[in-house]
């Protein structure tokens, strides 16, 4: 039986995190096992309550706001799938695209899959122009960067891997810069990156959207270090 791990870094998240976990459970995955793992990122508006309450998931709590890396990279210390998937914990992405997102891995045929934005037929709508540029640019410069990436939309939330390819890689990142880095470091492995289209529902800052302009500038600096970084300083030898 397979298993999906669906890591979700939660922070301050408190008007969207049990509606974000009912949608998860609710997804049906066939045969393919559902481990929910939380990670309480030092929550202080009730977040950490309601998970408490809650006897369905995995909770682990860290001591203090750590960041979203941090949060992913504890998270992967506790999962056993085969399949590991990064979810958010507000509402902008929809958990009924994990069959699409994870069926590629299931297949045999790729280890790492992103869930694109960009290839929605219909048009995504964006709370703020400046979010789309952004992901266009940021996009633009990792396949520039690594002519073999070849994708549409780099920092999207939705990145899937195999676990045994995630435990190859040494990953540092504590914020938002992990995106960057991980997919940094998959290209540099050579690993074809296969992306499928999903649902985007956006919001703005003052829904509690934590991302800056100046996240933008560190995700260019970490793709830019990891292009350069020489392979044997992140890859785990068996």
């Amino acid at each position: 039986m397979t298993t999906l791990t669906i890591i979700i870094p939660a922070y301050n998240e408190k008007g969207t995190i049990l509606e974000l976990i009912r949608l998860v459970h609710a997804v049906d995955l066939g045969r393919t096992e559902k481990e929910i793992i939380v990670i309480d990122d030092g929550s202080t508006d009730g977040t950490s309550e309601i998970l408490t309450s809650l006897n369905d998931i995995t909770l682990i709590k860290q001591p203090s706001n750590m960041g979203k890396g941090k949060a992913i990279r504890t998270g992967l210390e506790h999962a056993t799938g085969d399949v590991v998937l990064i979810q958010d914990a507000d509402l902008e992405y929809d958990p009924q695209d994990y069959p699409a997102l994870i069926q590629p891995i299931l297949s045999g045929t790729v280890d790492v899959v992103y869930g694109s934005r960009r290839l929605k037929r219909q048009d995504q709508q964006y709370a703020r122009w400046a979010y789309y540029a952004g992901g266009i640019a940021l996009t633009l410069v990792t396949n520039l960067l690594f002519p073999n990436a070849k994708i549409t939309d780099e920092p999207t939330c939705y990145k899937v891997f195999r676990r045994s390819l995630l435990e190859k890689i040494k990953l540092q990142c504590t914020g938002f810069e992990f995106c960057p880095e991980i997919t940094a470091k998959v290209l540099r492995l050579k690993m074809k990156i296969v992306e499928v289209p999903i649902n985007y529902f956006p919001r703005g800052t003052a829904e509690g959207k934590k991302i800056t302009w100046r996240d933008g500038l560190v995700h260019i600096w970490i793709l830019i270090k990891y292009r350069l970084t020489p392979l044997s300083h992140f890859v785990v030898r068996d």
